[in-house]
C-alpha cells in the first residue's frame, strides 16, 4: 500500500540550503499559476521566471510578483529555474514536459488533480525529480484563487527530497498535505468534483424550484446562502453522520411523499435526482442512529415506487 500521510502544522526552518536557494519558475499563468506564484513569493520563495501561452499573461503574473521576469519561451524558464511548476491546462502538461530540455538536479511539478506523474516522464528520464502538487481548492478567478489558497490541503505525489520540499511548501502556504499513490489521483479528483462542482449543480437545481413559485435565481441564491453556510459549518464542526438533518434523518416518510408528489407535478425532470440523492442519504441517517432498519426500508420503498 502506498504511504498515506496528513499534516496540519509543522515548524519549518529556512536556511541557505532551504527555500531561499531554490529558484522557482512557472510555465502557465492561469489562476493556479498566479495563486501559487503570489503566495509563495509572499512567503519568501524566490519566484524568478514565468512563461505562458501569451506574453501578456506572463507579464501580468510577473507584475504581481517582485523579482519575477516574464520570458518569451518556456525553455527559458526551464533553463533558469531549479523548481518548475507546470500550471498549464491538464491536456497540455505532457506536451510541455516532452518538448523542453530538462537536466539532472532540477525539479518539475505539475498541479493537476487528475493526472499522474506519467505526464512528466520525459523530465524524469532527463534526470529531473518530478512531482504533483495539487491544491484542493476552487478558483473562480485569479483574485479569488490568491485569496482562497491559504488553508488548502495539497495533494502530493512524489518521493524523496522533492516530497520533503513540497511538504514544506504546503505548510508554508498555511495549508496541510496528503500524499497520494500513483493510482489514487483519479478517484481523489472525482471526489473533489462531487464535493465542489456538483454542489454548484445542486444549488442550481434548488433555485430552479424557487422559480416555479416565482422567485428569481439571484434572490433564491441569496436566500439559500445562510442555509448552505450553516450546512458546511455543521459538516466541519459536527461531522458526518451527525450533521445530517431533514426528513430522511428523521424518518419523516410523510414529508418525503409530499416532496415526490409536488416534484412529479411541477418539475418531473428533477424526480430521479431527488430519488437517487434520497437513497444515498438513507445510509447516513442509519449511521446517525435516529432511524432503524425498518424505517430505512420504508423510505427505500417509497423512493423506489416513485420511479
Amino acid at each position: 500500500m502506498p504511504e498515506k500521510a496528513f499534516l496540519v502544522s509543522e515548524t519549518v526552518t529556512k536556511d541557505a540550503k532551504g527555500i531561499t536557494a531554490t529558484r522557482i519558475g512557472f510555465i502557465g499563468a492561469g489562476t493556479v499559476g498566479n495563486a501559487l506564484a503570489v503566495r509563495l513569493s509572499r512567503k519568501g520563495y524566490p519566484v524568478v521566471a514565468v512563461a505562458s501561452r501569451t506574453r501578456a499573461s506572463a507579464d501580468k503574473l510577473a507584475d504581481r510578483v517582485p523579482g519575477c521576469q516574464a520570458y518569451e519561451t518556456k525553455q527559458e524558464v526551464a533553463d533558469i529555474a531549479d523548481l518548475v511548476f507546470i500550471t498549464t491546462p491538464d491536456d497540455a502538461i505532457a506536451q510541455v514536459a516532452a518538448e523542453l530540455k530538462w537536466h539532472a538536479g532540477q525539479s518539475v511539478a505539475h498541479c493537476s488533480g487528475a493526472d499522474s506523474l506519467d505526464s512528466l516522464e520525459p523530465a524524469r528520464k532527463a534526470g529531473a525529480q518530478v512531482g504533483g502538487f495539487h491544491p484542493l481548492q476552487t478558483f473562480a478567478s485569479v483574485e479569488h484563487a490568491i485569496e482562497n489558497l491559504p488553508g488548502s490541503t495539497f495533494a502530493l505525489e512524489t518521493e524523496g527530497e522533492m516530497l520533503e520540499t513540497l511538504k514544506r511548501m504546503a505548510l508554508d502556504l498555511d495549508g496541510s498535505w496528503i500524499k497520494l499513490g500513483s493510482g489514487d489521483k483519479v478517484l481523489y479528483h472525482a471526489a473533489a468534483v462531487v464535493a465542489c462542482n456538483y454542489l454548484v449543480t445542486l444549488v442550481k437545481l434548488s433555485t430552479d424550484l424557487w422559480q416555479v413559485f416565482g422567485v428569481d435565481r439571484p434572490q433564491a441564491v441569496r436566500a439559500l446562502m445562510p442555509l448552505l453556510r450553516g450546512t458546511l459549518n455543521n459538516v466541519e464542526n459536527v461531522g458526518l453522520p451527525n450533521c445530517l438533518t431533514g426528513p430522511i434523518a428523521r424518518g419523516d416518510v410523510g414529508t418525503i411523499n409530499k416532496h415526490l408528489a409536488a416534484l412529479s407535478q411541477s418539475t418531473p425532470e428533477l424526480l430521479s435526482t431527488y430519488r437517487e440523492l434520497g437513497l444515498q442519504t438513507i445510509p447516513i441517517a442509519l449511521d446517525k442512529g435516529k432511524i432503524d432498519e425498518a424505517k430505512a426500508e420504508e423510505m427505500r420503498r417509497v423512493l423506489a415506487e416513485a420511479g
